[in-house]
This record gives structure tokens, C-alpha cells and sequence, in this order.
């Protein structure tokens, strides 16, 4: 699908991004990239996989670059702000024509996922997470209690910073609104499987 350049605020700072938007009513997804800090930005082989399957599922999208990253202003914030910044995104995706107001998605990479995970339960209008290989062994997710919106996660089953047993229990505590799917032979850069894990997350997806 086509993208275009945008841009946007996110509180004082004014980030960059690419959205694709067929219109129509379509439901909403924004695109979390991985870590700044090791060079991650929304150019990324995953976060195009994590697109792709979006758009096979019906979606707009808008992917950015968080606070501090190619043409996005400000510094890294180790968390916090990036997920201000993806609360922002979402904010400013739902203002598009022909976007629906309900039924948005927030998804994530890595760091990404992490932000998503974050962002994605503070918000009424985001309906579903996506967090692919969610880095379990640099980090606890923090998931509220009582949490409920169905939420999908996605890992390799060769990924040590997002084991699949620490994936199996937090979706075990989660219940019945979290899916976990393992896609063999991955590690946390999904090199060569990028289509096996689009057709996942578009088979978990479809709007």
C-alpha cells in the first residue's frame, strides 16, 4: 500500500511518519518501531511485516520514528515518551478521513512492542495489541489488571530476549483475551520468515 509522508506533535516535539489510509472506514493501526538505541527506527524489516499483515487485514496505518530518531525531534526517552509519542500517533491517526473511530490497534517490535503493550491499554479506542517478540528478558511488561482487550503475541521460538516460556506464563495471567502464536525457527530479527509472520498476525487480525 502507498504511504505518505506526515508529520505530527506529540506534546512539545513534532515526530515523523509514513501513513497509508485507503480510506473507506477503515479501523486504525499504528506501528511501534524497535529500540533507538541500537539503531532501530520505522525502517524495519518487522515493523514492514507487522504493516503488511495490517494491510491485508484492512487497516490504515501510520508507522513513525519516536522522539530523537531521523527527522522525529527530541531525545530518547527510555519509555515514557515513547509512549506518549505512540498514544500521539494513534491520536493523530484517528483524526484521518476515512478512518473508524473505533476498533484501532496498537502494535510493536521489540522496544516497540513493549511501548505498544504500555500504550495500548491506556486508551478506550484501541481495541487490540500486537507485540511481536516482546523483549520479556530486558524488561517486565506491564500489563493492569483485570486487562481484557484481546492481544496478540508473536515470537520466535529461537528469540532469547523474548523467551517463550516467560511469553507462556504472562499469557497465562492475562487468560483468555491473550494469544500466543511461536513461529519456528525465528530469532528476534525474523530474517527470512518476514512473510510467515505477516500471515500470523493477518490470520489473528482481520478487521
Amino acid at each position: 500500500m502507498d504511504e505518505t509522508q506526515v508529520s505530527f506533535r506529540s506534546g512539545e516535539l513534532t515526530l515523523e511518519g509514513l501513513l497509508a489510509n485507503p480510506g473507506g472506514g477503515a479501523p486504525a493501526a499504528v506501528a511501534c518501531h524497535p529500540h533507538p538505541m541500537y539503531g532501530g527506527s520505522m525502517h524495519n524489516n518487522v515493523v514492514d511485516a507487522i504493516l503488511a499483515a495490517m494491510w491485508q487485514a484492512g487497516y490504515a496505518t501510520l508507522r513513525f520514528n519516536f522522539r530523537g530518531v531521523g527527522g522525529s525531534e527530541g531525545e530518547h526517552d527510555d519509555g515514557p515518551g515513547e509512549v506518549d509519542d505512540a498514544l500521539a500517533a494513534m491520536s493523530y491517526l484517528l483524526t484521518q478521513p476515512g478512518v473508524r473511530k473505533e476498533g484501532a490497534a496498537m502494535t510493536g517490535y521489540s522496544f516497540g512492542a513493549m511501548v505498544a503493550l504500555s500504550a495500548g491499554y491506556e486508551r478506550a479506542e484501541i481495541a487490540r495489541i500486537v507485540a511481536v517478540a516482546l523483549p520479556l528478558a530486558m524488561a517486565d511488561a506491564r500489563v493492569p489488571a483485570g486487562a481484557s482487550k484481546p492481544l496478540l503475541l508473536v515470537s520466535g521460538d529461537r528469540d532469547s530476549y523474548s523467551p517463550v516460556a516467560g511469553l507462556q506464563a504472562l499469557a497465562s495471567k492475562i487468560g483468555g483475551s491473550a494469544r500466543l502464536e511461536i513461529i519456528a525457527g525465528a530469532d528476534h530479527f525474523f530474517g527470512g520468515l518476514e512473510a510467515e509472520l505477516s500471515r500470523v498476525i493477518a490470520a489473528a487480525t482481520a478487521a
